[in-house]
């Protein structure tokens, strides 16, 4: 207010000099004729003129008076046209005093008095472009801005592996990979509002930026384009410290993001990969079609605010991806990581048409490709780390119940998800220089001997869970159940690969190599469970007699064989199979070899026993029975023969 009241005091001056000027001179009827055909506003200046005294000789151009009453008048009421207009005519009589050489002493004076009309003015501009840039900003929809930042990414996988390998597995594997749970975003490479949408985004009101380019042209005319640059910069900065809060990106240091827990972290990822693209595409590029629709009239000023006003913003969000590279990396992080280097590379060519100016332009530009970089030396680096955890994974707790593992499904979720990002991986594996002997690994496991690197190290990831999986199945005491495990396990990884881009990646070969390693699985369990069971139907030291030895002999195969068949009965249908066809084959593959043969034992020796006594204590099964009891297995609930419980009451 003090600044004000001064400002106005010296005009108060400058005014009695104007009145003092208009009676000095010679012509002052002429003159007060000229002042008010100017404006009508300014002919109450003939009652100044007329109560002055004729005491100097100088010549001084009477416009000037009317101007500067006229300023003086505005200064509090509304901006109007008029005002640009006295603002152009004192622009236009300033450069004629520059060029009048007819009278220094009055070239001097009227000089001064411009010039302090001239800073009332600008002052004036300065303090009506900032109002207009405040009002007329357009308040961007927070929901669609909200909406844009829920990046569609894997961080549902990404936070069920942590809980894995944090021993602290609490979560469906399954919901999860299908995206359902909401809280956490199912997996899809398109970000559905990244800032194409904003691309034609008016920033300001489009009737606004006219007002707003004729003062930014009248200030740089005048010489006060500093004055009108800081002004523009410091409004639309807070406009976009505002948007970047909306969409989430904050202002974090290092330490503080390396401080965080993952999910807040994971969070913070999710909203910044739509954020840049929104960012650049959207508001930048808005902010650079402003500077060039308001400051028309000089290309350096345009770049100097547009530099200005968004440096800081980019700055920001580069911060936090640089951050997020330079952490501790872990295999939670991965396809967020990914999900961030895709969307930064996008934006680039973006950044470059935006930024040209050869030094600070350029210096933006650099720090982008320098945190592009460290992010996919990060993404390299945490797959290396999933690798490697997959590899030294060690738990030492076997599922109860020949289950699928865990690892088997985390894993293979991940391969899936992997697969997605094979342009990018593929491209980062390219630049690693510790790829050689790599190449011809495990090559004849795959289609061709020309593979790309991301099918390589997919092969190898899931070669290491097969390996892992085989060391697991011997925490198993009973032999069968170490095969059941595998199968399960391994026509998992088979279907998660025959159902997804995997398959385009290993092959059908691949595939069929697997399925003969279930069949030989299964081969193995039919030994290992059923020899025993079978043992009991043997025709050694019975032969064809019916002596009371052979039916002694007799009763105990039959006594055995229902022992056999009932714990093995109780056993296997606490195992579980989830894969109902692999359940039917292998119900079918026992059916084959048990029914047949107790038939044949049956009808070649039953007969001994079913005319004694107590035979039901022997036979206790018919053929039927028994082909329905082995629909029971591998259903993963234990169940009791009845007979089992009668006996044992």
């Amino acid at each position: 207010m003090a600044a004000a009241t001064e400002g106005q005091d010296k005009v108060l001056a400058t005014a009695q000099r104007i009145v003092q000027s208009l009676h000095n001179t010679s012509d002052t009827d002429d003159m007060l004729l000229i002042l008010s055909s100017f404006d009508n506003r300014l002919s109450t200046l003939s009652s100044f003129v007329s109560s002055e005294d004729n005491t100097s000789n100088a010549v001084v151009d009477p416009r000037f008076a009317a101007i500067e009453q006229f300023i003086l008048n505005e200064a509090d009421s509304s901006f109007s046209d008029d005002y640009l207009a006295a603002v152009d005519e004192i622009i236009h009589l300033t450069e004629e005093i520059n060029l009048d050489q007819r009278a220094a002493v009055a070239a001097d004076d009227a000089m001064d008095r411009a010039e302090t009309a001239l800073q009332l003015a600008m002052a004036r501009l300065e303090d009506e472009f900032r109002h207009i840039l405040i009002r007329n900003t357009v308040a961007l929809d927070t929901e669609r801005l909200h909406r844009s930042s829920l990046s569609s990414s894997s961080g549902a996988i990404a936070i069920a592996a942590t809980e894995f390998f944090n021993d602290d597995v609490n979560e469906n594997i399954e919901d999860v990979s299908s995206g359902r749970y909401s809280q956490h975003g199912g997996h899809g490479r398109g970000i559905s509002f990244g800032g194409d949408d904003m691309s034609s985004l008016d920033l300001i009101h489009p009737d606004a930026v006219i007002d707003l380019r004729d003062i930014s042209d009248r200030m740089i005319r005048s010489g006060y384009e500093k004055e009108c640059c800081q002004v523009y910069c410091s409004v639309r900065r807070d406009v976009l410290d505002e948007c970047l809060t909306i969409l989430g990106v904050e202002k974090l240091s290092i330490e503080e993001v390396q401080r965080m827990d993952w999910r807040s972290l994971d969070d913070k990822m999710r909203k910044w990969i739509p954020a840049v693209k929104l960012v650049v595409r959207g508001l930048l590029s808005g902010e650079k079609r402003l500077c060039d629709q308001i400051f028309t009239g000089s290309d350096l000023i345009k770049e100097v605010c547009f530099l200005e006003t968004s440096k800081g913003c980019v700055m920001q969000f580069l911060n936090f991806g640089e951050a997020v590279a330079v952490g501790r990396r872990s295999a939670e992080k991965l396809f967020r990581i990914l999900d961030m280097y895709d969307a930064l590379a996008a934006v680039i060519p973006d950044l470059q048409a935006l930024f040209m100016d050869e030094d600070a332009g350029d210096m933006v530009c650099s720090e982008a490709k320098g945190v592009l970089d460290a992010l996919g030396e990060a993404a390299i680096g945490t797959f290396v780390e999933f690798e490697n955890a997959v590899q030294g994974e060690a738990s030492r707790k076997p599922m109860q119940n020949g289950e699928i593992h865990p690892l088997t499904r985390y894993v293979m979720n991940y391969a899936k998800l992997l697969v997605d990002y094979s342009d990018t991986i593929n491209s980062l594996l390219e630049t690693v220089e510790d790829n050689s002997g790599f190449e011809n690994e495990n090559n004849d496991n795959l289609e061709t001997t020309s593979t790309s690197l991301i099918a390589q190290r997919l092969l190898a990831l899931i070669t290491s869970l097969e390996s892992n999986l085989d060391e697991k199945s011997r925490m198993y005491e009973d032999g069968a159940l170490q095969h059941i495990f595998l199968m399960n396990n391994i026509l998992y990884i088979v279907q998660k690969v025959k159902d997804s881009d995997l398959r385009k990646v290993l092959g059908d070969n691949w595939i069929k190599k697997r399925r003969g390693l279930i069949r030989q699985h299964a081969t193995h369990y039919l030994r290992a469970a059923w020899t025993k069971v079978l043992s009991c139907l043997r025709d050694e030291g019975i032969g064809g007699s019916s002596s009371s030895a052979a039916k002694v002999v007799l009763k105990e195969r039959f006594k055995n064989f229902n022992a056999c068949f009932e714990d093995t009965y109780r056993i296997q249908t606490a195992w579980k199979v989830p894969d109902p066809q692999l359940r039917e084959e292998l119900r079918i593959s026992i059916s084959e070899k048990v029914i047949p043969a107790y038939r044949s034992f049956l009808g070649r020796f039953g007969c001994q026993l079913e005319s004694g006594r107590h035979a039901g204590k022997y036979i206790k099964y018919s053929p039927e029975d028994l082909e329905n009891y082995l629909l029971d297995l591998f259903e993963g609930t234990p169940l009791i023969l009845h007979h089992m419980r009668r006996k044992s009451t």
